[in-house]
């Protein structure tokens, strides 16, 4: 299920002398479910308008038909550009000092945002700075939304600067980096360099869903694990291999956050939501809402479920969140960047899986399945 999902949590140890077709198998997981996220985003998602996602619907057919001609093409395109996305970073790993079956692997997983790794140190048992350079814009290249990779690659880059969900997402994203390596550089006295690179790399890891770990940021301080708890939230683009909330749904939020504001200072001013310059409908911020209260609720839920088996508070709402955000690594020392969930209890490991799920299929599409009147219809 952590695979599949692009999760990337593990039970496994000792990764480092597993069978390279065990490994094999963990990355291609990975790497068929990313692609399989991005055609459900695409296809699938706005047609049940599930979280606002009714928001790409008319864009993702009207992309469509300037594009290629049916849904069907436009799915054996994306995955075109995924295989060649996957091959070019495998062979920048592979150049920079990655054996070849670890370049395979660790491309498939950086492009899927899925995070399992050859060795269970992950990243830093490279302790490579171009190899985290590498994977830090892989990890960034999987959470760009892909129907903009095939509009660039068609003569519209443009398309890719533009778009308003990319600029949020690289510009908090940066934000993100900042934070934190002048937190290291300050806090942690860690050279400028090491602390921009570790900041880096484990912040776009954390956002993006992909849960590499070239460092144990969990020694960072309270406040360094706070804000990677919050990052766990994020997500990439819409039409990306990320997960958890996604940036679309922040820009919902702000917008609707704005006009509230605005009717107090103006209350017959008429303010309107928009989304890369088109009109929100309301219909798509009420679903916006009803997804945030609902993920929130869910990792609650999930959270308070967990301690039920035992788990200290930290390893509780991590897990929930991570689980359910499809991020992979928690916090603190068991199931933090140095840890794993191998030691948890097998009824924490079902409901973890579950979440996983719940988490990955947009939680309103699985949750229906529990209404009578589903059934009933």
């Amino acid at each position: 299920m952590s695979g599949v999902t692009t999760t990337g949590s593990t039970v496994m140890i000792g990764l480092d002398n597993a069978p390279p077709g065990i490994l094999l198998w963990r990355s291609l997981l990975q790497w068929l479910g990313g692609i399989g996220i991005i055609v459900m985003a695409i296809a699938i998602l706005p047609l049940l308008r599930v979280g606002g996602m009714q928001l790409f619907r008319t864009e993702s057919s009207e992309k469509t038909e300037k594009v290629l001609p049916r849904a069907a093409q436009l799915s054996a395109s994306i995955a075109m550009i995924y295989i060649g996305l996957t091959a070019l970073w495998a062979a920048m790993l592979w150049s920079s000092g990655m054996t070849p079956f670890e370049a395979i692997c660790h491309a498939m997983t950086t492009i899927a945002t899925g995070g399992y790794s050859t060795s269970d140190s992950s990243i830093a048992h490279f302790n490579s700075a171009s190899i985290d350079i590498i994977i830090t814009f892989g990890m960034l290249a999987g959470g760009i939304p892909f129907v903009l990779y095939l509009r660039a690659f068609r003569g519209e880059v443009g398309a890719l600067i533009r778009d308003s969900q990319v600029q949020w997402f690289i510009g908090f994203s940066l934000f993100a980096i900042l934070v934190l390596a002048l937190w290291q550089a300050m806090t942690l006295g860690t050279e400028s360099w090491l602390a921009l690179r570790y900041a880096a790399f484990n912040a776009v890891s954390i956002i993006t869903g992909t849960g590499f770990a070239s460092t144990d940021y969990g020694q960072w301080g309270p406040a360094a694990l706070m804000m990677f708890f919050f990052l766990k939230f994020v997500g990439g683009c819409t039409g990306s291999t990320t997960g958890a909330i996604k940036i679309f749904r922040f820009q919902v939020l702000f917008q609707v956050v704005r006009i509230q504001m605005g009717h107090l200072l103006r209350p017959h001013a008429v303010l309107v939501a928009h989304f890369n310059g088109k009109p929100v409908p309301e219909a798509v911020a009420a679903s916006v809402l009803g997804f945030l209260f609902l993920f929130i609720a869910s990792v609650a839920v999930v959270a308070t479920a967990l301690s039920l088996f035992g788990l200290d508070f930290l390893t509780s709402l991590s897990g929930a969140a991570t689980s359910i955000a499809n991020v992979g690594p928690g916090l603190g020392p068991v199931i933090g960047p140095s840890g794993n969930f191998s030691s948890l209890p097998d009824g924490a490991k079902w409901l973890l899986s579950a979440a996983m799920l719940l988490g990955r299929l947009e939680l309103f599409t699985v949750l229906v399945l529990f209404l009578p009147a589903f059934w009933r219809g």
